[in-house]
């Protein structure tokens, strides 16, 4: 049997623990979930921008609702839709 190492991507392996001084995670975690909070709103917004147009929005309103122009609402997520 092969036992197979993987890699820990959060850069914690690389740590010293004779030269890092002992603190909590808290900070590490709060970042880890923040990043996964910005993941999850941003698949979130993609959804509802999608579910607008499939109900008729047009690329004004939904600018409108992102404070931001048309042109520039249907260049972020307007990929294969037409446009108005």
């Amino acid at each position: 049997m092969t036992t197979r190492h993987i890699h820990d991507v959060t850069g914690l392996d690389d740590l010293d623990p004779a030269r890092t001084p002992s603190r909590d995670a808290t900070h590490f975690r709060r970042i880890i979930a923040a990043r996964k909070n910005l993941a999850d709103a941003r698949d979130e917004l993609n959804a509802a921008v999608a579910a607008a147009r499939e109900a008729g929005d047009s690329w004004t309103v939904i600018g409108a609702a992102l404070d931001t122009t048309r042109q520039a609402a249907y260049q972020r997520f307007g990929q294969g839709s037409s446009d108005d």
